[in-house]
């Protein structure tokens, strides 16, 4: 029956898999087989986490846990560990999620399991990243892409490139990001992992969105959408629906990039994804600053800005008080402009510092130059203003 189970849940059958765990793990505590029992709590609490059912995954992880050490299973111990790390990333505890990884990683080093270590350096280099440690994250994800390449994990290597690709895309590297993708993608389909050849899609549009490409973006994101939708990844769901309102607000579509945020908004604060909850505030902000409604969009702003700050999210942080500095300043209110745009810059250096190479540092300045030249502006230094505006994240 566990099996069974597995199989629907690689098939995003959630709820039928959910049935078969169900009726397995009763039978494994009737005969007393803890191995078993730990196993299937498990893997139930993988199905509630791909549900967006966060607090009900971790009391599944927290059983299982204490089984997978009673029976000196320290390669389901490592399992779980990591997959509560997973669960706390999430949810934008990444002290926390960092901690249980490094729990993990030497578990899975001890036992020789090369695909679990290599999952779990991908996992530790997402979290670097999303806390803007850019030369630190590729380190780990450099050392999880040759683990995964060894033991044939076509899955788990096509995440890693998506992931460095990722990285590459946020420094602004744009035609490396594409490369790898492109590497990506065609693993991800040859093994059937829809959700991670749906993140690739967005991936792909969102190099697109950036170079101007709009059409072309709408179309990989289009094709991104349903696959979120059928696997019943709501958070993949709404990081999409999230990014083509991005595309029409840059189409001049205010109406209808509303229309993709507001239903993005509910998805995000369902599955408890506060950083990505921050990102479509702010969104919607920008949309509603475009249109004039200034304290509307400062409301918005100023509900992302602690999100972004909880999730410890540096970059959309900096973006946010960028947006609030813009809106200070066309309130009149400069002297608040400049505190927030400040505030943000220092951010900005902050994360500059931390970019591996003097080419890669010049490519992410490139990303961020107009926010410089906005500060010079307003703290009275004679500088050409280039093409200010609000950013969307």
């Amino acid at each position: 029956m566990v099996w069974i189970g597995f199989v629907y849940s690689s098939l995003g059958e959630k709820q039928i898999a959910l049935n078969y765990y169900n009726q397995a793990l009763p039978l494994f505590q009737q005969v007393g087989d803890r191995g078993g029992e730990a196993d299937t709590l498990n893997n139930i609490g993988g199905v509630y986490n791909s549900l967006g059912k966060k607090q009900k995954t971790l009391n599944y992880y927290n059983q299982a846990l204490p089984l997978f050490q009673q029976v000196g299973d320290r390669r389901g111990e490592a399992d779980t560990l990591n997959n509560i790390g997973f669960v706390y990333n999430s949810l934008g505890e990444k002290k926390i999620a960092l901690n249980y990884y490094n729990q993990a990683l030497p578990l899975f080093q001890q036992v020789g399991a090369r695909g679990g270590e290599a999952d779990t350096l991908n996992n530790i280099g997402f979290v670097y990243n999303s806390l803007g440690e850019k030369k630190i994250a590729l380190n780990y994800y450099n050392q999880a892409l040759p683990l995964f390449q060894q033991v044939g994990a076509r899955g788990g290597e096509a995440d890693t490139l998506n992931n460095i690709g990722f990285v590459y895309s946020s420094l602004g590297e744009k035609k490396i990001a594409l490369n790898y993708y492109n590497q990506a993608l065609p693993l991800f389909q040859q093994v059937g992992a829809r959700g991670g050849e749906a993140d690739t899609l967005n991936n792909i549009g969102g190099v697109y969105s950036s170079l101007g490409e709009k059409q072309l973006a709408l179309n990989f994101y289009n094709q991104a959408l349903p696959l979120f939708q059928q696997v019943g990844d709501r958070d993949g769901e709404a990081t999409t629906l999230t990014s083509i309102g991005v595309v029409y607000d840059s189409l001049g579509e205010k109406e209808k990039a509303l229309n993709f945020f507001n239903q993005a908004l509910p998805l995000r604060q369902q599955v408890r994804d506060r950083g990505g909850e921050a990102t479509t505030l702010n969104n919607i902000g920008a949309v509603y600053d475009s249109l004039g409604e200034k304290e509307i969009a400062l409301n918005y702003y100023q509900q992302a800005l602690p999100l972004f700050q909880q999730v410890r999210d540096r970059g959309g942080e900096a973006g946010t008080l960028n947006n609030i500095a813009w809106v200070k300043r066309n309130q009149g209110k400069l002297n608040q402009s400049l505190a927030s745009i400040e505030k943000s810059l220092e951010i900005i250096e902050n994360l500059r510092t931390k970019v591996a190479s003097t080419e890669l540092r010049a490519s992410y300045f490139a990303t961020v130059q107009d926010r410089y030249e906005f500060y010079l502006v307003l703290a009275g230094i004679d500088f050409p203003l280039l093409a200010l505006k609000q950013k969307q994240l």
